[in-house]
């Protein structure tokens, strides 16, 4: 290498800010593009974890309360038919049913058992629905933001070869600064896709555990109502 092209070289900032502002406008929309995609991942991720959080402990505070034996008349009442935490909308909804279900002789109404459980059921899809909302975008951002990045690789790289047929030099000057403008948007795609796959993987199995107490509770919740149906 002679010394003209390594003091060429040398003379090129090669900084995060100076390869974006090099870059051509396809590139820098691809670039802008995947930043924001792992913007909102990280939105995502930090509010899934906060509202798990939330719910592990709304669900154990309920769990303490519906199991020290306090009637459960009463701990409806002291709830209300509109409460705020998961576990306590899922009992709501059930005890809701189980006092709709009784005539005003005292007797039921057939098919009691099957209302309170689709009722609780309807509450806990309602609660999945919430819980899960935002992951399908983490999914999507680590399956595409690679091909976005590597779109974004092929596209620099073909405006180098461009431009080195243009200027017909092929010194390192000419050729480095578009490779790493290139290589810049398969970075920042990495860079948004590893994350999104691996919280995505985590919230996930999360919420399907906090999930799986719910339906475990319901169960519960619906074999002390049957006793009682069977009584």
């Amino acid at each position: 290498m002679d010394t003209n092209t390594l003091a060429a070289a040398q003379e090129i900032d090669f900084s995060l800010l100076s390869l974006f502002a090099r870059a051509t406008l396809t590139v820098q929309i691809v670039m802008v593009g995947l930043m924001l995609m792992s913007f909102w991942s990280w939105s995502v991720i930090i509010q899934k974890h906060i509202l798990f959080r939330i719910s592990r402990k709304e669900a154990s505070v309920f769990d303490r309360a519906f199991w020290s034996g306090e009637p459960l008349d009463e701990l409806f009442e002291k709830i209300g038919s509109a409460p705020e935490g998961a576990s306590e909308k899922i009992f709501a909804s059930g005890m809701l049913e189980w006092r709709r279900s009784h005539r005003q002789d005292g007797g039921l109404i057939a098919g009691a058992q099957a209302r309170i459980d689709r009722a609780m059921d309807v509450a806990i899809s309602r609660e999945s629905e919430r819980l899960n909302k935002g992951l399908s975008f983490l999914a999507t951002t680590g399956s595409t933001a690679p091909f976005i990045g590597l779109f974004g690789t092929i596209w620099g790289i073909k405006h180098s070869f461009e431009q080195i047929a243009i200027s017909q030099n092929t010194n390192l000057a000419v050729v480095a600064p578009g490779i790493a403008e290139a290589l810049l948007a398969t970075g920042i795609g990495l860079v948004a896709a590893i994350p999104a796959v691996v919280f995505y993987n985590k919230l996930n199995s999360d919420s399907e555990h906090i999930l799986g107490g719910y339906e475990a509770f319901a169960d519960e919740f619906a074999t002390i109502l049957s006793r009682q149906l069977d009584a």
